[in-house]
């Protein structure tokens, strides 16, 4: 099976569709996206039940109807400062499809962001490779950049951001104090 490998020929390969949607948010002074496929609710900041010995991005969990999710912190996930707690402070519950040839099913996550501000319509027209220079995250986690209006909008590749071989593995490590 081929796997797309931009976000051109990403958007190419949906049949019939002209635009591909995308949450669009903030983190920090920044505006970010993921694909709408990828997210299963939003939801007002809610009480966590902080882990012990974990990396600053994780924040610790929650209750979910009874299932305990994950929350990450995605600014830091990202290295960009902790997000800082205000009143448009959200959860995004997003389910991340593993790698290919990985071990582990789907995984539901809550991602910490800073506001929501909207579903982002983009043309396969308007989605651009990432530059390889000039961006304030690692771009291995940048999927493409979306042109939405005036912005330049940063869109996540979130199986490669939550890659949950790579969290367990930072997790794993012995923090430093």
């Amino acid at each position: 099976m081929h796997t797309p490998t931009s976000p051109a020929e990403a958007s190419a390969g949906h049949a019939g569709d002209a635009a591909r949607q995308f949450l669009r948010f903030a983190l920090g002074d920044g505006i970010y996206a993921v694909s709408i496929d990828a997210v299963r609710e939003i939801l007002e900041l809610g009480p966590t039940t902080p882990l012990p010995l974990m990396p600053g991005f994780v924040r610790g969990v929650m209750n979910l109807r009874g299932a305990v999710v994950p929350v990450i912190d995605l600014a830091a996930r990202l290295g960009l400062a902790e997000a800082q707690i205000g009143r448009r402070t959200c959860i995004v519950v997003v389910e991340v499809e593993p790698h290919e040839g990985a071990e582990h099913g789907a995984q539901v996550l809550g991602l910490l962001v800073d506001a929501v501000h909207e579903v982002l319509d983009a043309d396969s027209s308007a989605l651009e490779e990432p530059p390889t220079l000039g961006n304030r995250i690692d771009p291995r986690y940048v999927d493409a950049i979306a042109r939405s209006r005036s912005d330049m909008v940063t869109v996540l590749d979130l199986p490669r951001t939550l890659n949950v071989d790579e969290l367990a593995e930072l997790i794993g490590q012995p923090l430093s104090h």
